[in-house]
């Protein structure tokens, strides 16, 4: 083995292995080991311009006084027991004469290591077991490898961030999760740790990793190489901004992204969409954006609209223009072998491919096959369909449904992309189906753009991506998941997030136990980075199964609308309609700092009170952006509401207006219609404390 330096690389050289270690931005390392002669030329979601960094880089002699390291035996295979570090402003990174490595900040304090459990004859740390930090093995006859690599394990450690995962728990000390995409589920393989550093798995490959109390533990099945990324700080901020210098940072939310979004599964027709929209706009309610949802189209992968349903696209976005609401589009990945574009696509390759067994990946509501959004010819195609079909409506948001994407079975091994075999890298593909429609809308000219993404990856969010949660169930409990799932995106570098208010799956309009989770839904909703209703209302609505030119047609679940729960429910969604907008100032200056330091919007309370240790343990509680901190209902029946203050601040129940001292913890009302929200100084000072909940004299419908 051999440890040396070339072009600014420290490299451990072992055979035909290699490692390198390299600075990738201020306080950060980039690490990457092949075990072919060659380093695999990916970047992945590493692809931003780094500042060029020139590292220290010094080299040790060990004192050798073991007998061993003296021996003909040892000398007959290795040049020295020599040592080596590489630094790189508050972070450094020692390789021991074995070849491990370790990870120190500007303080001397060890962040993290990798574990092995073998010979060390210098520390006298000799353990049998042969077990080594990093393992590339070959799968037999071809140039892949599986991959493990192994970390120490730390009782201290707590770990945020990751993606979205169905689960209860926020710190994920202690979790095994799938590396792959899943309809509700998003591996986004970043987290923050407790100990003060950031660590980001660099490869799209199919997986798992365990955080496991004896070690932490990455496996994929199938890779070229090794790629991670890590880096210091001294808060959790500083940790998000340079990760997200390194993946890229979203563009800023435009302006229709701050106010209320109305969906619903589904508007079926132009008449009946514009009839929702001029209701509520003669309530005089506010609203920004509304949905037509999947199946308005003639057929999958057609791109287009029905026209016996949708007969004047463009006389429609423009009365919604002139109502001031923004028009949002459904597209799906799936293309019918019926389609008119099913043919050409299929002839330059610009759809998923499978090994073994037949070509389709969906059969609900028609045979489809998933088009390749890793290619770089197929997102253009795409784009361009929904420009003739969409765009030139005057329609410039759209949804990007299924972008997992949604296989029925998730048989990876089965599916192959132009990238390469969907088990080196599957979890790209939201990636690609957001990059081009991003690209897409830039050539137009278009300057604030987002797309509604069911998914997102490492990188997504430099593409205005807008993740959502998925078909999730309408319950308390998946409503305590989601709170997880969002401050984990927003951790893992995904700013932009909602979930569908009220759930997706069941929620009928007529029970009263739902309606209650809605309403606390829809009032924590409103303290989320984007404020919008969906959801499929069971039971759907009968109506006879109906064909156009042999296309099935979908029918839609009940009313969706904020006057759908009850009059009494109506008064409370309506005043949360205008505490959003009260808050809009607010919300564009959180919506700025995403953009400018890749702060989350919606974020744990440690990420503003990083010295307050309790804040590290509070899972049920959040800050909308640095003033608001946000404590939603999320038991039925309960009407008050235990919450810890942060120290180190002031703050003010917006409700009460009562003023309580940090570093403790009060139990506040939270009647149906209130969400406690507290704001501390650094809110109060510049929008004072009636921005919420108004005085009753003055209060606004």
């Amino acid at each position: 083995m051999r440890i040396f330096s070339e072009e600014k690389k420290l490299i451990i050289a072992d055979g035909k292995s290699q490692v390198w270690i390299e600075p990738w931005g201020a306080n950060s390392l980039r690490v990457r080991m092949s075990a072919a002669p060659d380093m695999d030329g990916n970047d992945w979601a590493l692809t931003e311009k780094m500042e060029d960094i020139t590292p220290q880089i010094t080299f040790e002699t060990v004192d050798v006084t073991d007998p061993w390291y003296k021996s003909d035996e040892y000398k007959k295979y290795h040049q020295s027991a020599t040592q080596a570090q590489i630094k790189n402003g508050k972070i450094t990174a020692k390789v021991s004469h074995e070849g491990w490595i370790s990870y120190y900040n500007q303080r001397g304090e060890l962040l993290t290591a990798e574990y092995w459990r073998t010979r060390d004859r210098i520390n006298r740390y000799c353990v049998p077991l042969r077990i080594t930090a990093r393992e590339l093995k070959p799968i037999i006859g071809t140039t892949d490898y599986e991959l493990t690599a192994r970390f120490e394990a730390f009782d201290d450690e707590k770990i945020f961030g990751m993606g979205q995962y169905q689960e209860k728990n926020l710190n994920k000390k202690g979790a095994v999760l799938e590396l792959a995409h899943r309809n509700s589920q998003a591996s986004v393989p970043f987290y923050v740790s407790s100990r003060g550093y950031g660590f980001f798995w660099n490869n799209p490959a199919i997986g798992t990793v365990a955080f496991g109390t004896n070690k932490t533990q990455w496996n994929v099945k199938s890779t070229k190489k090794l790629d991670y990324f890590i880096t210091a700080g001294d808060t959790p901020a500083e940790i998000e901004s340079q990760y997200s210098l390194a993946t890229g940072r979203t563009p800023m939310m435009p302006e229709y992204g701050l106010g209320y979004w109305q969906c619903k599964l589904r508007y079926r027709t132009q008449e009946e969409l514009l009839a929702v929209a001029r209701e509520h706009k003669k309530r005089g309610l506010p609203m920004d954006a509304i949905v037509i949802d999947f199946f308005h189209w003639t057929m999958q992968g057609d791109f287009k609209f029905e026209p016996l349903d949708w007969p004047d696209p463009e006389k429609m976005v423009h009365e919604l223009k002139e109502l001031g609401i923004e028009t949002v589009v459904s597209v799906w990945p799936t293309i019918d072998e019926r389609s008119e574009n099913f043919g050409k696509m299929n002839d330059l390759g610009y759809l998923v491919n499978a090994d073994r067994g037949n070509q389709n990946h969906m059969t609900w509501m028609g045979n489809t096959v998933f088009y390749d959004a890793t290619h770089p010819g197929a997102q253009k195609f795409v784009w361009e369909r929904c420009r003739e079909n969409y765009y030139r409506y005057g329609i410039r948001c759209f949804w990007l449904d299924e972008a997992e994407p949604e296989y029925g079975p998730y048989d990876f091994d089965n599916y192959r992309y132009y990238a390469g075999p969907a088990l080196q890298c599957s979890n790209i593909y939201p990636v690609g189906y957001a990059k081009g429609f991003y690209e897409g809308l830039k050539a137009e000219g278009e300057t604030e753009i987002m797309s509604l993404v069911r998914c997102a990856w490492a990188g997504s969010q430099k593409y205005g991506v807008l993740t959502w949660s998925g078909d999730i169930y309408s319950s308390f409990r998946s409503m305590r998941e989601q709170l997880q799932a969002g401050l984990n995106m927003g951790m893992a570098g995904i700013p932009w997030w909602t979930s569908d208010i009220g759930g997706f799956l069941g929620g009928d309009i007529s029970d009263e136990a739902f309606r209650e989770l809605l309403v606390r839904w829809f009032e924590w909703g409103a303290f989320c980075p984007v404020f919008r209703m969906h959801g499929e209302r069971s039971p759907w609505y009968e109506r006879e199964q109906e064909f156009r030119n042999g296309v099935r047609q979908l029918t839609s679940g009940q009313d969706n609308e904020v006057w759908s729960f009850g009059e009494d429910n109506y008064e409370i969604l309506k005043k949360y309609l205008f505490i959003r907008e009260n808050l809009r100032p607010y919300i564009r200056e959180c919506m700025r700092a995403a953009s400018d330091t890749g702060a989350p919007v919606m974020r744990p309370l440690f990420f503003d009170f990083c010295e307050d240790k309790k804040c590290w343990d509070i899972e049920d509680e959040y800050m909308f952006g640095p003033g608001l901190l946000v404590a939603p209902v999320m038991e039925a029946g309960a009407d008050t509401r235990t919450l810890y203050l942060p120290s180190g601040t002031k703050w003010t129940d917006s409700y009460t207006k009562k003023e309580y001292e940090g570093g403790n913890t009060v139990t506040v009302p939270a009647p149906l219609d209130i969400i406690p929200v507290m704001m501390n100084e650094r809110f109060t000072e510049k929008f004072g404390t009636e921005l919420i909940y108004l005085d009753e004299k003055s209060d606004k419908k």
